[in-house]
Formats: C-alpha cells, sequence, structure tokens
C-alpha cells in the first residue's frame, strides 16, 4: 500500500483529498505545515508526497528541497496560482507533476497513481539494465554508471534530480543523433499528464548550467531548431 505525505494548510481540501486517497487504497498522512512535515517525514517512510506551494511556513518549494536532502522523493505541487514562474521553479526542482486549484481530488488521485507507475517504471529498466550493461561506460567526457544511475563529465560526478539524470542518459544512449521533444518526454516523462514541450527546455537549461560549471568552455548539448537536442562527444 503507498505511503502518500499530504502537506496542506486548507482543511477542507486536505479532507477531501485525503478521503480520495483512502478510498482508492492509499495510506495517507497530512500535515497543515511544512516543519511539521519534516518532523513527520524524518520517523516514517512515504512514497510519494503532495506539497502546497503556499504553504504558511516555509513553504512547498524549500520543503520539497529540505525533504528529498537524503532520498529523491517523488513530489506533486498544487498551487492557487497558474503562475509560468512556479511552474518553472517546480520543473527546475524536479517536480513530478503541478496541479493548479481547484481540481477534482479524483483527477489528483489519477496523477498520483501515473507519478508512482512511472517511478516504478523507471527502477525496473535500472534494475534490467543491471544484467545488461555491468559496468560504466565511456562516451568522450562523459562517464555513464547504469547500475548506480551516476553519470561522471571530465571526471566528476554530476549532481542531477531523477529527470535530469534521465535527460542526459536518453541523449547519452545515442551520442550525435537529433531526439525530439517528443522522444525525450516518452523516454524521460513517461505518461505525465501535464508535461509538455517546456519540461524538456526547462531541463535542458539546468542540465546545461551543470556541465558549464564544470566546463564553461564547451557546450556538449545541441539544440536543432524545431528538431529537438542532441549531445555531441568529443
Amino acid at each position: 500500500m503507498p505511503n502518500i505525505l499530504l502537506v496542506e494548510d486548507e482543511s477542507a481540501i486536505a479532507d477531501t483529498v485525503l478521503y480520495a486517497l483512502r478510498a482508492e487504497g492509499f495510506a495517507a498522512t497530512h500535515c497543515l505545515a511544512g516543519h511539521e512535515a519534516l518532523q513527520v517525514a524524518r520517523e516514517h517512510t512515504f512514497d510519494l508526497a503532495i506539497l502546497d506551494v503556499g504553504l504558511p511556513d516555509i513553504g512547498g518549494f524549500a520543503l520539497c528541497r529540505e525533504l528529498r536532502r537524503d532520498r529523491d522523493l517523488p513530489v506533486i505541487f498544487l498551487t492557487a496560482r497558474d503562475a509560468e514562474m512556479d511552474r518553472v521553479l517546480g520543473l527546475e526542482l524536479g517536480a513530478d507533476d503541478y496541479v493548479v486549484k481547484p481540481f477534482s481530488p479524483r483527477e489528483l488521485v489519477a496523477r498520483v497513481r501515473v507519478v508512482l507507475r512511472r517511478v516504478t517504471t523507471s527502477v525496473g529498466m535500472t534494475s534490467a539494465g543491471m544484467t545488461s550493461a555491468g559496468a560504466s561506460q565511456r562516451h568522450g567526457d562523459f562517464e555513464h554508471d547504469s547500475e548506480g544511475k551516476r553519470i561522471r563529465y571530465r571526471g566528476r560526478v554530476l549532481d542531477l534530480t531523477r529527470y535530469e539524470y534521465g535527460l542526459l542518459a536518453a541523449l547519452l544512449s545515442r551520442p550525435g543523433a537529433v531526439l525530439s521533444r517528443g522522444q525525450l518526454m516518452d523516454r524521460v516523462w513517461g505518461d505525465a499528464l501535464e508535461s509538455g514541450d517546456r519540461t524538456v527546455d526547462t531541463h535542458v537549461k539546468t542540465l546545461r548550467a551543470k556541465l558549464k560549471a564544470i566546463a564553461p568552455e564547451v557546450d556538449p548539448i545541441h539544440t536543432h531548431r524545431s528538431l529537438g537536442y542532441s549531445l555531441e562527444i568529443s
């Protein structure tokens, strides 16, 4: 039974979400504020967190960073605003989905199922790769350890979110080939309900920044206008 952490300061919204989650067979714990959620997360293990962006204390984005310090916890953000900046910030944090209030609790539960299924599939693919891939593979300045889900660039391990890792791994799987945004969405984000071209572009931007922090003089990720992206191996 998946265990869900819900952090929402509006009790009426929380009650309807909790009812919908539990009716579908999920275990669910509700916290009214971020600091309470951090304490609960230290005492219990959760499979996914639903976080309100506008919490009264530390806020949803800061809470996400804290919850993910020790593990890669899937996160769905709730917000009262459909602001592009909020969406971009959420994507840069590696959000798994983003739901704007008002929303249908049944739709939110459907999104929870999609995210959990996507995470499980990703883990399964990695496990399968452990048998066939084995040791790290070198591609020019990159070294990909598919078993450990780590990528080194010029000898340094990259600190990547789940989706940054998936994006770079997809590009590394076919060096030099142009992969469309649609192909990258299918390989990395699967059947995410709200993801689109902007999701890919935002993660390419954050990935480029991490590569440039190591080698500012080069940009191995090439943009092909109206086509997609490729990774050039030197």
